[in-house]
């Protein structure tokens, strides 16, 4: 895994937290729920080929 990746999660977790604090305050808790999912969901897209090598080396070791 590269450590370029670690980088962009947590700059990516950075500023959801920053929008999710300035929509809350501005009373627009729906646009920040939305903001929160959506970061998570982009994360997701990002490490999926990650969890599918993890998956493929454990077939490996294990020989399944």
């Amino acid at each position: 895994m590269e450590i370029g990746v670690l980088f962009q999660i947590a700059a990516v977790g950075i500023l959801v937290a920053v929008l999710n604090q300035v929509l809350e305050r501005s009373d627009r808790k729906e646009q920040a729920t939305i903001v929160t999912i959506a970061g998570i969901v982009l994360v997701l897209f990002w490490i999926i080929g990650y969890i599918g090598d993890l998956f493929e080396q454990l077939r490996s070791i294990f020989n399944l």
